[in-house]
């Protein structure tokens, strides 16, 4: 990616709008002409300095403006990012519906990867067994995932699944497949998920693997799906990047008698 075009110098000192301004327009121009997209990652600073003829200082005096208006977001550790376009703020939200991630992404106009850490089938433990109402010692699919919007690490995902619920397993490739696909072509649906959330402090694995700062919140969700016959398919626990994953749900006040 290229911010200067023709040759010519992105950033003029003879121009009466200081330096930083002049970075910050011309970063949203590109935004703007689709040449930075949504989830893209910008180039390292060094890289944008040279490029664009300005000292660090001033370059993240215009990041940090960017970040301010939503236009930017900053990954501790991996960079800038583009943000999701503006008059999407709804859509950013995660649904009180039940839909897998890369429906979501979709819905968001984004795309959802995923960086594989486990994929494996163990026998299922105690807790595991009783938790999906199975024997212990029941073969369990474990996948362990890094799940992405664009270039953006949001959330890691731990999930166990009987493997007799969907033979398949094994041998999809979960670096781009969605396990409720997976799931649906096995003729199974997750159609219920009973879930808790609470706030917890990024480890190091986490702050790692996301991205943050040791100590940064994370929001984790731990589900139990159910199909049409509230027959337990899956048991996962996904923790979010705190500042990048909102969940929007509703409350109603039941009629009195």
């Amino acid at each position: 990616m290229t911010l200067a075009r023709e040759g010519t110098p992105a950033i003029r000192a003879d121009y009466p709008e200081p330096l930083w301004i002049q970075a910050v327009m011309l970063i949203k121009s590109e935004i703007a002409d689709g040449i930075l997209k949504p989830g893209m990652r910008l180039p390292p600073e060094r890289e944008l300095c040279l490029e664009l003829s300005i000292s660090r200082v001033t370059l993240r005096k215009a990041l940090g403006r960017l970040v301010e208006e939503g236009v930017l977001s900053a990954s501790h550790g991996r960079g800038w990012y583009v943000s999701a376009p503006a008059g999407a703020g709804v859509q950013k939200e995660w649904p009180n519906s039940l839909e897998s991630f890369t429906e979501t992404a979709k819905r968001m106009g984004l795309t959802a990867s995923s960086s594989v850490l486990r994929a494996e089938s163990v026998p299922a433990t105690l807790d595991e067994a009783e938790g999906l109402l199975i024997a212990p010692g029941t073969p369990l699919f474990h996948l362990d995932r890094v799940r992405f919007l664009g270039e953006v690490p949001i959330a890691l995902d731990t999930t166990v699944v009987p493997t007799h619920v969907a033979p398949q397993l094994a041998e999809t490739d979960f670096t781009t497949a969605s396990l409720y696909e997976t799931l649906l072509r096995s003729g199974v649906e997750p159609l219920r998920a009973d879930a808790t959330i609470e706030a917890k402090e990024a480890d190091a694995e986490a702050a790692e693997r996301l991205g943050l700062e040791i100590g940064k919140p994370l929001l984790v969700m731990r589900q139990l799906a159910l199909d049409a016959a509230e027959r337990p398919l899956f048991i996962s626990t996904i923790s979010y990047a705190g500042d990048r994953y909102r969940l929007r749900t509703f409350f109603a006040r039941s009629t009195r008698p």
